[in-house]
């Protein structure tokens, strides 16, 4: 009964290159992000599948940083006339890039587009990376909100998930990150190898006795291409991940604060925005080795994904090709797309809110929405819907329901 975590921003694998134009059927394109990809990571963990790569001698941080600079210039006349509310900088491990470099990022990407003045700015970081200094000088830079990738603050539990990072180094990466900045993000895993309720427990009462805005809570799930997924460690059954779960929910409920995603919690007012436009189905441009991109036009809803490989995107930036492939979706995967995104909000969403992002009449999902009040996953109004408790607990069967075979 473990409730399944789907990755942020998940989108399905992307086709061939694609030229087909077909109407989108939007009255106007929804708010805008920006995802910039930091490639770079110290040590990938067992079980990480995003494109992160370890370094492995210098990294060439002024040649990457130019071709993320000319990266979002080549790709300019698809936003024209666009606001960005929020920029995310994720990995791999930002924190490993200089304050110099951060500001010479931010820079340039304030000179090219229009980033609004209260738009937030998110950097990850890993608590093996975090210094004094360099939080400083990545705040001075202008990023106002910190996301700490913890997981765990037990040493056992840091060591069988190929953390860098002992329990000491993460109390004193969240102090510090508290100092420099007013936003910042904890994220921690649960049902790790060989871990316990009591165990689980203490992690999150650590975690919020820090009193942090904002708190990601995350089920360890094996995911292919992972070491974790190919030789996987003894994890709890599921009745004791959904105990685990329903702990994590009591207890920051009791801390005040609110869950409103899957794995998201935070104080009033303090929910993540960039990570919202996902949900509800936003525009976002990805620059950087191997991000993924969402735009919107009254021609069509494309998206793009950049060269992976740090190498191959550093020898594609020279040459002036960034991305390595791009596809319009056909309106059979939109309703399964925005399902995927929107579902995992725990209030769900304005039923109006479909047609406003996808361009379709909500009509077409008619049979869809019966079948999953049928199975008392689903909450429909001619307002509102959201997912029923159930729903949230089987999320995966709740979102087979919208997907296209």
């Amino acid at each position: 009964m473990k409730k399944t975590v789907i990755p942020i921003a998940a989108a399905p694998t992307l086709a061939a290159t694609s030229t087909v134009v077909t109407a989108s059927g939007l009255q106007t394109p929804p708010p805008l992000s920006l995802y910039i990809h930091w490639p770079w990571c110290v040590k990938k963990c067992p079980y990480c599948d995003f494109n992160s790569h370890e370094s492995r001698g210098e990294i060439p941080e002024a040649e990457y940083i130019a071709a993320v600079i000319a990266d979002l210039e080549s790709a300019l006349p698809q936003i024209w006339g666009r606001r960005v509310g929020t920029l995310f900088i994720g990995g791999g491990t930002p924190s490993l890039m200089s304050g110099a470099g951060m500001d010479a990022l931010l820079t340039g990407i304030r000179t090219r587009i229009t980033l609004l003045s209260e738009a937030e700015i998110t950097m990850e970081a890993n608590p093996g990376t975090v210094e004094v200094a360099k939080f400083a000088a990545f705040r001075d830079a202008g990023v106002n909100r910190v996301s700490l990738g913890i997981q765990s603050f037990d040493e056992t539990k840091l060591k069988a998930l190929g953390r860098i990072h002992d329990g000491n180094e993460a109390r004193r990466a969240i102090d510090i990150a508290l100092r420099q900045f007013d936003n910042v993000n904890i994220d921690l895993m649960y049902a790790l190898p060989q871990q316990t309720l009591a165990e689980a427990e203490a992690d999150m009462r650590t975690a919020i006795a820090f009193g942090t805005p904002h708190l990601s809570a995350y089920h360890l799930t094996l995911e292919p291409n992972t070491a974790f997924f190919h030789a996987p460690p003894p994890v709890p059954d599921e009745d004791l991940s959904a105990d685990m779960q329903e702990m994590v929910e009591a207890e920051l409920g009791a801390a005040g604060y609110q869950h409103y995603e899957t794995s998201a919690f935070a104080r009033p007012g303090m929910r993540a925005r960039h990570n919202l436009n996902y949900w509800t189905f936003g525009d976002y441009l990805g620059i950087g080795a191997g991000a993924h991109g969402k735009i919107s036009d009254h021609a069509a809803i494309v998206r793009e994904m950049r060269h992976k490989h740090p190498r191959a995107y550093l020898d594609a930036a020279a040459r002036g090709e960034f991305i390595q492939e791009r596809r319009v979706v056909n309106a059979a995967d939109l309703p399964g797309e925005f399902m995927m995104n929107a579902l995992r909000l725990i209030d769900g969403f304005p039923s109006a809110l479909f047609s406003e992002r996808t361009g379709l009449p909500l009509s077409r999902l008619q049979s869809e929405l019966l079948a999953a009040q049928r199975e008392d996953l689903l909450e429909v109004t001619t307002e509102h819907m959201r997912p029923t408790l159930r729903g949230q607990r089987y999320l995966n069967r709740l979102l087979q329901i919208f997907l296209s075979e």
